[in-house]
Order: structure tokens, then sequence, then C-alpha cells
């Protein structure tokens, strides 16, 4: 999740009782929801981190120094750590991708919904993408209707979003973990368009 977590007002009659959904860790103390939550299955656990940034997106706390409370606990149980930062300016999620490097097995940014192509393992073992990309209409404009979008941008007018229908693709990415040091040995970028299935 990240800066549009409260736009659905009926997010708040669930947030608190849904363990598999994180919000920025880096809201402000008592917001509803969880900012970490630990994901099992088949006998491993990873540590999932959520933080988002400030550059360009509404005021919030410090990602960075919530970024090393976070991880100072979590390590204390935790290997295999991932940590989405959903931020808007590369340059700050690349200074999050170092300056984690090491303590987490991997930084991945989103937001800007376009899969960048510098995935790649730092130098102490933490694997790091930009930006996974999105999942959504690949004929739209960041999965909005284009229309509207190109209205807005020709006009500077007001206009009304809608979720984009038609063909689609799918963006992510494929970390290996060694679980007994928690540091990356392979990252791999996902697109699956429609019919086609990519690996890079």
């Amino acid at each position: 999740m990240g800066n549009h977590t409260w736009d659905n007002k009926e997010i708040f009659d669930f947030i608190d009782n849904e363990p598999r959904m994180v919000r920025p860790a880096n809201f402000p103390p008592g917001t509803p929801g969880l900012g970490t939550t630990v994901i099992k299955a088949n006998g491993k656990e990873l540590a999932l981190v959520n933080l988002m940034g400030r550059t360009f997106l509404p005021a919030i706390d410090d990602p960075f120094r919530e970024a090393d409370h976070i991880i100072d606990q979590l390590s204390k149980k935790h290997k295999c750590i991932l940590v989405d930062f959903h931020a808007e300016a590369t340059s700050e999620k690349i200074a999050m991708g170092w300056h984690l490097d090491g303590r987490v097995s991997l930084v991945v940014g989103t937001h800007t919904h376009v899969q960048s192509n510098d995935d790649v393992i730092l130098p102490q073992g933490t694997a790091y993408l930009t930006d996974a990309g999105m999942v959504g209409s690949r004929e739209g404009i960041l999965g909005m209707e284009r229309t509207a979008v190109l209205r807005k941008f020709t006009t500077q007018l007001p206009v009304r979003f809608q979720v984009c229908e038609g063909k689609w693709h799918f963006h992510a990415c494929l970390v290996e973990i060694d679980e007994s040091t928690g540091k990356a040995k392979k990252i791999q970028k996902i697109r699956l368009l429609e019919d086609e299935w990519i690996m890079d």
C-alpha cells in the first residue's frame, strides 16, 4: 500500500483485522493497520515491511529512521526480510537500497507503475529493484482509462479517472534468498503480457 491507502473509506472496516495487509510503517503512531507482517508458507518465513517515501508525496515520518528501527527489531528473529518502498523519486528509492544493503534480503520500489531495468544484488547481499511495475491494463495510462488522463494533461481541467479495461500486463520480480544468511542469491524481473511470459 502507499499514498492511496485511505482513498477507499471502507478500508477502516477491516484493516485492523487483516494481517496479510500492510500499510506504510512510517505513518504516525496510532494509524490503523500494520506496517509489517510475517508471511509463513511451507515451513518458511518472510518478514515484510512497507514504507513510504517523502519526496513529492504527502508529509509522513522519516522512512530511513523507521526502517532502522524496524529492521533492528525484525532481524532478531528473521533472516529473510523484504522491504517494499513506496516512493515517487528514484533517488529516494536508490538511497533506501544502499541504506539497507546487507541488512535486508530485498528492497523493491513501488508506486511509479513502470518496471525499471536496474535489478541488482548490492555488494552486501541485498537484492534491489527501483520499481517492480504494475498489474493492470496496458492499454491505459498507469492503469487508468487513457481518454480521461489525456484530457487532464491537455486541458488541465478536473476529470474523474476510471480503471482501464483491456489487455493487461503483470510485473513482478523473483528473488532467491539464502535462508541461512538472508542474503539474496539471484534477482529476476518478471513480465507477463496477456499470453506471453517473459523473464529477463
